[in-house]
């Protein structure tokens, strides 16, 4: 059975791999400039309707390799985000036995629930039902969705190495560690215990805020198979004709949809990483309503205050501290050309201020990157691929809305109403003393070295009495010159090599003048 469907999921997805693999060398090599991005989208739109035919396990790897800015094109990334997870919902007769194996006869625990679901999700449905007079949700695991995804995982472990293998033999290392991520997290998913610990914590720190509302479990009527929550009604937050006959002020709206999500990462280290239009959903007074915490990403301490410096290093227009900060983060390879990133944030940096920057200087930019043949290396940490799944889809919420919008100012907001300006402070002495006790360690490394070197000068001096205090005074200066480049060549290794090189020239044209003598 796993042979013959790896073999009808190979010649499926066969056409699409083609298409990527030709869309990702053009994306790369033009660096997504001049594309035929109709064609790009068109492409993106056929993975997309391959992974809703091929059912649920398969829905979910499009949905997680619309975080993979590191494997897909932009026009890709757009689109597989729009990927929700509709899908026809199972008969209510073969749920019921699930309902009544876990909480007992749906008669006895519900004053009423509705056979016809809600909705229908790739490894869920959802009900309505009434329970000692409160309306609730209830979120039931699908008939037999474990052997499902067990059999459609291995088939996916077998062919996707092999496919990003053909898309890019650079992808045939990085891949491996996104499919063990992507089980894990389908696995978690399927348990609905966690999903009831993820919304708890999230609903616990999102308390505070008066612009978000997340519903309360019914821990009584939750297992393992099982969420019952309190039952929220709003419209979807996409739904614009709606909204505006209520009067909801869509710029604000648009404002604490990025304000929610954004506290939640940087703030909280634990954030709901699928903010698609289906989960989330608006009170009549502009409140947000969020559902489904299945997928969720969390960063440690130490990321997220990485990330912090780096919003705050764009809010205060500095690109040397961004791109230590991404450095950090483990979002640039190890070769990475400074002055083309620098100069490729400087230019992302006017551009979210509202200044587009000069046609000019964008292709004196790119000639420049093209001479050192450095290729803007970015990379994505598996730690950020949810953090980055959850941006790309609150932007699309902006997108459709179309009001006046900032990103940076409500970033600058998120930053002082958080006190993370200062937070990020802290961490930016805390790193710069760890670089400067790095640079006084290498430094220390070397003063043998430098010692000998005044040693051999003395002892120079000594055996030829001529010349002998232009010769101090020049080792004194080398040696200082010297000193001072070796901290400098942490920051800036031409400098510093500038400065160890003028070293050398100042003790040799003293040793020339004191021969004179």
């Amino acid at each position: 059975m796993v042979l013959a469907r790896t073999i009808y999921v190979f010649i499926r997805l066969i056409p699409v791999v083609l298409a990527l693999r030709k869309d990702r060398v053009l994306w790369i090599s033009q660096e997504g400039k001049g594309i035929d991005e109709k064609r790009f989208r068109r492409n993106a739109q056929r993975i997309l309707n391959t992974c809703i035919s091929l059912g649920p396990v398969f829905i979910k790897f499009g949905q997680w390799l619309s975080s993979r800015a590191d494997i897909l094109p932009q026009p890709y990334l757009e689109e597989l985000a729009k990927l929700q997870d509709n899908v026809p919902a199972a008969s209510f007769e073969k749920v019921k036995p699930i309902i009544e194996k876990d909480i007992g006869k749906i008669d006895e625990k519900f004053d009423d629930l509705d056979k016809n679901s809600l909705s229908g999700a790739s490894l869920g449905q959802v009900y309505r039902a009434t329970k000692n007079g409160q309306q609730v949700i209830v979120k039931v695991k699908r008939p037999g969705i474990e052997k499902q995804v067990e059999k459609d995982l291995k088939v996916l472990m077998k062919i996707i190495p092999f496919a990003m293998k053909f898309v890019d033999p650079n992808l045939r290392f990085s891949i491996i560690p996104i499919m063990k991520q992507f089980d894990e997290s389908i696995h978690e998913e399927m348990d609905y215990s966690k999903e009831s610990d993820n919304l708890k914590k999230i609903k616990k720190n999102m308390e505070p805020y008066g612009n978000v509302v997340i519903p309360e479990v019914h821990d009584d009527y939750s297992t393992k198979n099982i969420l019952t929550m309190e039952y929220i009604p709003g419209i979807k937050i996409t739904n614009i004709e709606e909204l505006d006959k209520k009067g909801v002020d869509r710029q604000k709206l648009v404002i604490d949809v990025h304000k929610v999500f954004f506290t939640m990462l940087l703030r909280h280290s634990i954030f709901h990483a699928d903010p698609h239009p289906g989960n989330i959903s608006v009170k009549d007074d502009g409140t947000l309503i969020l559902y489904d915490f299945g997928m969720i990403g969390r960063l440690n301490n130490e990321t997220r205050l990485r990330l912090v410096r780096l919003y705050l290093a764009l809010v205060e227009k500095n690109p040397p501290r961004t791109v230590n900060a991404m450095d950090e983060l483990g979002m640039l390879s190890p070769d990475f050309n400074r002055e083309v990133i620098e100069k490729g944030i400087d230019m992302s940096i006017k551009s979210m201020y509202g200044k587009k920057p000069d046609e000019m200087e964008v292709e004196a930019l790119m000639s420049l990157a093209n001479k050192t043949m450095a290729k803007f290396p970015f990379k994505l940490p598996k730690h950020l691929a949810l953090y980055l799944r959850m941006s790309t889809i609150i932007e699309g919420i902006y997108h459709t809305h179309k009001v006046d919008f900032k990103f940076i100012k409500v970033l600058r907001q998120i930053l002082e109403e958080e006190s993370l300006i200062k937070d990020a402070y802290i961490e930016e002495i805390k790193h710069s003393f760890k670089r400067f006790a790095k640079t006084l360690d290498d430094t220390l490394t070397i003063a043998p070295e430098i010692k000998k070197f005044m040693d051999e000068n003395r002892m120079l001096q000594q055996k030829t009495k001529r010349g002998s205090n232009t010769l101090l005074s020049g080792s004194i200066l080398s040696g200082a010159v010297f000193f001072g480049s070796a901290f400098l060549f942490q920051t800036n290794e031409t400098f510093g090599m500038i400065g160890m090189i003028g070293s050398a020239a100042i003790i040799g044209i003293f040793a020339a003048a004191s021969r004179r003598n």
